[in-house]
């Protein structure tokens, strides 16, 4: 008989990590009957030795020969399960006491809820940010990098910007949640389809998240969950500076191409642009070091002219 919920965790060279994150599940299991279906995505080291000699019941191990990248290898895992709700965990995170049931609580507080998330925490117990403004605008790329906000009130910075602004203290909707800890229906799969595999790692979750709320269902941030999230492991092993900002900022334009119209691309581009300008200024002034910001500069330069020159698309649905 197919469980009520399955458990996807993407597994990259996680090593004690994901030995942490599997056995949280088992300390603090849903109330209803579920199963972890880990995806591997060729890992190196041994972090497999440990989920065989475990000999884990309700747990089924797919091992991929190359790394497929977070969105696909989530979608493997959707096509293995057959449950009516999915779980998306990241092979980093560790959910804490009662947070997996206040999810399903949450996700069937309403038809058309497709999805939800809890509060993240980080492993000191502050808060990780989870939730921001999706797609991003303009004026909240103004507002954020010339530091604006400090004009407006507290609480209505919180709620225009959310982000690091944001106390993350009240159950919301919302547009977009962090991908490391994210419950789903099987419904919002098959009717939209999972991650949009173009992407590789970095804004696959912005994009999906965009994807559900313009299909007509809601997302809803649940802080009375929580998971525990270390964060940025995986990356940190794969990539470093400026090969993670490279891929990020890819990985953000191809979101931008995909999911905005033309005029908002060119904007969401240009304003970076123009705002880098002093600030570079300034950091030159006063002797700091801003290499990545050099390079956001350029790569932000080169995405915009590459989108002037071509042809306009038409809007995105």
């Amino acid at each position: 008989m197919s469980p009520d919920l399955s458990i996807i965790i993407v597994n990259w060279n996680g090593g004690e990590l994901l030995r942490r994150c599997i056995e949280s599940v088992a300390r603090y299991p849903a109330s209803t009957s579920w199963e972890i279906i880990l995806v591997d995505n060729a890992s190196t080291d041994n972090s497999l030795e440990w989920v065989r000699a475990a000999n884990l019941t309700n747990l089924r191990l797919i091992e991929n020969r190359q790394n497929l990248g977070f969105g696909k290898a989530n979608n493997l895992g959707f096509s293995l399960s057959s449950a009516p709700l999915l779980f998306l965990l990241n092979n980093d995170a560790e959910v804490q006491e009662g947070a997996i049931d206040r999810l399903i609580v949450t996700i069937r507080s309403g038809a058309r809820v497709g999805a939800c998330g809890p509060r993240i925490i980080n492993p000191d117990g502050s808060l990780q940010v989870s939730v921001w403004r999706n797609p991003p605008t303009p004026s909240a790329m103004i507002l954020g990098a010339l530091r604006l906000y400090r004009l407006l009130p507290r609480r209505v910075a919180g709620e225009l910007l959310l982000g690091q602004h944001w106390d993350h203290a009240r159950r919301r909707r919302v547009n977009m949640l962090l991908g490391a800890a994210m419950l789903v229906k099987r419904e919002v799969v098959d009717e939209l389809g999972g991650f949009d595999e173009r992407f590789h790692m970095y804004a696959e979750d912005f994009e999906w998240c965009l994807r559900i709320v313009r299909g007509g269902w809601e997302i809803v941030f649940e802080p009375e969950a929580v998971v525990l999230h270390h964060g940025g492991q995986a990356t940190g092993k794969r990539w470093q500076e400026p090969e993670r900002l490279l891929a990020n900022h890819e990985s953000s334009f191809l979101f931008y191409r995909i999911s905005l119209s033309w005029w908002h691309n060119v904007a969401n581009l240009a304003i970076p642009c123009l705002i880098a300008v002093p600030q570079l200024a300034w950091r030159a002034l006063r002797r700091r070091p801003a290499e990545n910001q050099k390079l956001a500069l350029k790569l932000h330069f080169a995405e915009l002219k590459r989108v002037l020159r071509g042809h306009r698309p038409t809007e995105p649905q």
